[in-house]
């Protein structure tokens, strides 16, 4: 495996990130992960634009766009693969111990990995944990994911592939890695960013191609939900049929009727253009 690392490719086995990178002492860092088809990241230039979004977040500089692409194109040269998980961390860079920044500059690191196509349909718990909606790094795609790990592997003892966080107001919020959907009266609804969501891809091209509408709901909507889907990265559209120890309305046709149709037009139009 070759990974980028600060300006060239490396072997994953022999690159080395120094022990007190700010990313790794506190987690001060942004990431982005994408879809690699045959060689081809999908939605690169929205990713590069939240990646430069969450790192004005934090303070650090732009990362420099075309630098980000060489990177991007390298590693997925170097690693020919049918679907991978392509991932650019962007990190602080060597640091003092404690929460002050350094002076020597970002780090940046592009590995891929081999994944396999999602289910049409999963499980998801719930979880007694909240986002805060009013937090400094609300809206940034951070490294620091210690309680989307917490939350994650709860999902996992309960034979769930997610877990659904309200905020702190009760309001439905998001996964741990994916935005959420439910379908009610017909109507495709999905939070708004203000109730502390990410602002996902996926979630932004359904939203555009399908027609959701974003809207504040009660944490209570995944019970009156007819329909729920994730979108992420590399769910793209996938359909929930469990929440809890409750099967949702549409289980036994699950894809539902309404998710069915967001995953096909999901499909055509990710399909017709690759950098939507």
């Amino acid at each position: 495996m070759r990974i980028w690392l600060d300006g060239a490719l490396r072997d994953a086995d022999s690159a080395q990130v120094s022990v007190f990178d700010h990313g790794l002492t506190v987690g001060d860092g942004v990431f982005e992960t994408l879809k690699a088809e045959q060689g081809t990241a999908f939605a690169l230039t929205r990713h590069l634009d939240r990646l430069t979004r969450s790192a004005r977040g934090l303070g650090l500089p732009d990362p420099d766009p075309d630098e980000v692409r060489r990177a991007c194109a390298a590693v997925l040269e170097a690693n020919p693969m049918p679907l991978g998980r392509l991932r650019i961390t962007y990190t602080g860079g060597v640091s003092p111990l404690g929460s002050d920044r350094g002076e020597s500059g970002p780090t940046l690191i592009v590995a891929l990995g081999e994944t396999a196509r999602r289910p049409d349909s999963t499980a998801v718990i719930t979880v007694p944990w909240v986002r805060n909606e009013r937090s400094a790094v609300t809206g940034l795609k951070t490294t620091s994911y210690a309680e989307n790990v917490v939350a994650l592997a709860a999902a996992h003892r309960a034979g769930a592939s997610e877990a659904l966080f309200a905020n702190t107001v009760g309001r439905l919020c998001e996964g741990t890695g994916s935005n959420v959907f439910v379908v009610l009266d017909g109507e495709l609804h999905t939070p708004p960013v203000a109730s502390g969501c990410l602002a996902g891809i996926t979630r932004a091209l359904v939203v555009e191609w399908a027609g959701a509408k974003e809207t504040d709901l009660p944490f209570e909507a995944l019970e009156q939900a007819e329909e729920i889907f994730l979108t992420s990265t590399l769910r793209d559209v996938q359909a929930v049929h469990r929440v809890d120890d409750r099967t949702t309305a549409a289980a036994a046709a699950a894809p539902g009727h309404v998710t069915a149709e967001a995953m096909r037009i999901f499909d055509a139009r990710s399909g017709e253009d690759l950098d939507p």
